[in-house]
């Protein structure tokens, strides 16, 4: 072999051996980049479900009305109203004047009656002398017995024209105080009838009352939530954009309606007129029915996500990192700023405080010591 042949030879060997190590020191490990680590997504506070005492309750809808509501009708036949005194808003008192009739008219008569029972009087005065006098002389033979018994059934015929007369006056009296219309009990007029001179005739409505103001709630409720009430459970009754007030169930209906098989229950509510409720508004109420243990965690932790409801629980924590797992929990009731949890997570697990609205399952985050 020629001496030109050997050294290009030599010279191809050359730079094959400059390319093997050269590719030898592009893939050593020690010389390639590094991926970048996997950042935390969110800062966050790990919290633990609790225990807690939440409130058993009974929810339903139902009415203010009248605890009872009084008629003051005319007690007096073919009078006109001379006067009416409240309007429909009012509180009365009990024996308050509300409307008064024109009285002329049973003036006089109280007036005829009243000479009609001292002319009775008279004459029952003359009689009982008669027979008194009689009876005196009944041995002396001056008399008879015929005419002795006379001048006694006299008497008595004259004692009961006067008793008659006295109850003819007393019927008139009884008309004359009928003329001023009293309110029956304390409360506020609901309804007028009474026109300023109407003739009215007797029995006839011119006022309604609340009696006493006092308004109740009357809840409707199934056959199987009436077995849950009794008297004395404590409510509270809200109307929207009015108020609430806190109420007792005074008694539960003895019977239930054949139609839909539901019951009423009726509830005092002292307070209500106070706060503004008025008979009949529409209200919605919650029932009292006592405490039961509950597993809750603040609402901040539950993101709400296609209608379900989820929290996030960190698995293995690295230092100060962790992955979270998106579960899917049963919500119960709500207990001021906690939510109840009826399935989905137990008491030992580990969960996101809050911002569970930005994580997603998978997601890594970053612990924040408190």
């Amino acid at each position: 072999m020629s001496k030109g042949k050997i050294a290009v030879g030599v010279g191809l060997l050359s730079l094959l051996i400059g390319l093997g190590l050269t590719s030898t020191a592009s893939v050593n490990p020690d010389s390639m980049p590094k991926p970048p680590t996997a950042k935390p997504a969110l800062n966050v506070n790990v919290i633990q479900p609790e225990y807690r005492e939440l409130p058993l309750t009974l929810t339903a809808n139902g009415s203010i009305a009248a605890w009872q509501e009084a008629i003051i009708g005319a007690e007096v036949n073919g009078l006109h109203l001379a006067e009416v005194r409240v309007q429909v808003g009012e509180n009365v008192r009990k024996g308050q004047v509300l409307a008064i009739f024109a009285d002329e008219a049973v003036a006089a008569d109280v007036a005829k009656s009243r000479a009609a029972l001292a002319e009775a009087e008279a004459t029952l005065a003359e009689a009982r002398g008669n027979a008194e006098r009689a009876q005196s002389i009944a041995g002396s033979g001056a008399l008879s017995s015929v005419q002795v018994n006379q001048y006694l059934t006299g008497e008595k015929t004259a004692r009961a024209k006067m008793q008659s007369a006295k109850a003819q006056l007393d019927a008139q009296l009884i008309q004359l105080k009928y003329t001023r219309v009293l309110a029956s009990d304390d409360g506020i007029i609901s309804s007028r009838s009474a026109t300023l001179g109407a003739v009215v005739s007797r029995g006839e409505e011119l006022f309604r009352m609340i009696r006493q103001n006092r308004l109740e709630w009357r809840a409707e409720v199934t056959a199987a939530e009436m077995a849950k009430l009794k008297p004395g459970v404590e409510v509270t009754v809200s109307v929207a954009g009015v108020g609430s007030v806190k109420g007792k169930v005074r008694f539960l209906a003895p019977t239930l309606d054949m139609q839909n098989r539901n019951g009423l229950i009726y509830v005092d509510l002292p307070e209500a007129v106070a706060q503004g409720l008025r008979a009949g508004m529409f209200a919605k109420g919650e029932f009292r029915l006592g405490v039961t243990p509950g597993l809750t965690v603040p609402q901040t932790a539950v993101s709400l996500r296609e209608g379900f409801s989820y929290v996030f629980r960190l698995g293995e924590q690295s230092d100060d990192k962790a992955r979270v797992s998106q579960i899917k929990v049963e919500l119960g009731q709500q207990a001021g700023n906690d939510l109840e949890i009826l399935s989905g997570i137990q008491p030992e697990d580990r969960l996101v405080a809050s911002g569970a609205t930005f994580l997603a399952d998978g997601d890594n985050v970053r612990l924040v010591q408190p």
